[in-house]
């Protein structure tokens, strides 16, 4: 069973920069990954994403060309580098895994980390 645990979030000013980080108990190469984000009052939504392999991303128009997220499947990590932070990026992020077996898609996640961003 896969296990995500993240790191790294915390307080920081707007403008600021904040690297987040996920810490998988099994082999990343296995599965698509991804980080999510839900703050107060909102449905969780979709931040970025990035292949198998690292050789293809995507990412929500509201952190476009902000947000960087990459990964390390020999050390079993992924990392959101975030800059020009705004307040609006405000919320719990989380960290996601996801893959196909059978034809069935499968969805891991982590317990989720806290960013704030002060005006």
């Amino acid at each position: 069973q896969v296990q995500l645990v993240e790191s790294g979030g915390g307080l920081v000013q707007a403008g600021g920069s904040l690297r987040l980080s996920c810490a998988a108990s099994g082999r990343t190469s296995n599965y698509a990954m991804g980080w999510f984000r839900q703050a107060p009052g909102n449905e969780r939504e979709f931040v970025a994403a990035i292949s198998q392999s690292g050789g293809n991303t995507n990412y929500a128009d509201s952190v476009k060309g902000r947000f960087i997220i990459s990964r390390d499947n020999a050390k079993n990590t992924m990392t959101l580098q975030m800059n020009s932070l705004e307040a609006e990026d405000t919320a719990v992020y989380y960290c996601n895994g996801h893959w196909v077996s059978a034809n069935r898609p499968y969805d891991a996640w982590g317990q989720g980390t806290q960013v704030i961003v002060s005006s």
